[in-house]
């Protein structure tokens, strides 16, 4: 039986006919359907009939649409509305600007804006650090996407990748207390993409790459880094290389092995995958072989871009 989540859950408003076992019967069905029932609601009743909201959990939107089929197959039930509670999470997406100062009188609105900000304005710009200070810049962060590699569904555009750059955005304040923006651009030109965010950078105290193809992600990310005088990240290569390797080293702990004995295949060596296979290397791991869709990556094969080719000299010892 497929695994049921939150991820795929659905509210179904339904109207029943008040007559005893008729829920039960609705439950029934969802079971045998593999659907996963969780709050049960009663929203109004009518004469003789009861609204109530179910909230199931479901594999994917197949089988959310079989529940619903067989609900209204049932005597005495009439679905009146269904709402899938992911698309309701994100109607009217899932970030707001907020105010750490409150604006109630008119002597607090003139020195968050004109004309006390002014000499804020100015303390700024004798002296252009204090920007880090008075500022959003210290605990605000960029999530700069193109939108061509989002999670695994590939190169889906900047528009369609928001919803993801704002669910990192949440990341960070709920888990870090950083303040993040995503910012989607409709362009793929890696000089245009280093251009907006050195354009962009005074703004932000760092810059969270997100969500960029290989090869690109790799010269984007070096070059910024090079340019620029706050800290660049590329999520995609180190924060799964930071991850995987914790979890590697507990491994070995646990097994009672040294990094240098292990034998390790990567399956899919783009930025990810270059970045893991990098960081276990500084761990100690010396025999790693790197494979793409066409196999192992290697000295000699000639189908390989300047990123591969640079894989397989420093990977594959035995060529």
């Amino acid at each position: 039986m497929s695994h049921t989540s939150a991820s795929n859950s659905i509210t179904i408003r339904m109207q029943l006919d008040h007559s005893p076992g008729l829920l039960a019967k609705v439950m029934t069905e969802v079971g045998n359907l593999g659907g996963n029932t969780g709050a049960i609601d009663i929203v109004r009743v009518n004469k003789g009939r009861i609204i109530r909201d179910i909230t199931i959990d479901t594999s994917d939107p197949e089988q959310a649409e079989a529940i619903q089929q067989v609900i209204n197959s049932i005597e005495g039930v009439e679905i009146i509305h269904v709402s899938d509670r992911t698309f309701l999470l994100h109607l009217g997406g899932k970030l707001e600007t907020g105010c750490k100062s409150a604006v109630k009188t008119r002597d607090e609105l003139s020195m968050v804006y004109t004309p006390g900000v002014a000499r804020v304005c100015m303390a700024i710009h004798e002296n252009v650090d204090l920007a880090h200070k008075l500022t959003i810049k210290k605990n605000t962060v960029a999530i700069v996407s193109d939108g061509t590699a989002v999670l695994g569904l590939g190169d889906i555009g900047p528009e369609a990748a928001m919803p993801v750059m704002e669910g990192k955005a949440m990341l960070f304040k709920e888990f870090g207390g950083v303040d993040a923006f995503p910012l989607c651009l409709n362009t793929k030109e890696t000089d245009e993409i280093i251009q907006f965010v050195k354009a962009v950078a005074p703004t932000f105290g760092g810059v969270n790459l997100e969500d960029i193809s290989a090869p690109r992600c790799f010269e984007i990310e070096q070059r910024l880094q090079e340019e620029l005088d706050i800290p660049i990240f590329h999520d995609d290569q180190h924060g799964t290389a930071v991850v995987m390797t914790a979890a590697l080293i507990n491994a070995l702990k646990h097994v009672n092995k040294k990094a240098k004995a292990l034998k390790v295949i990567v399956a899919g060596v783009g930025a990810a995958g270059t970045a893991c296979t990098k960081m276990i290397q500084d761990l100690g791991v010396k025999n790693i072989i790197g494979f793409d869709r066409k196999g192992a990556l290697h000295v000699g094969r000639e189908d390989m871009n300047e990123a591969k080719q640079a894989y397989a000299e420093s990977t594959n010892p035995d060529k």
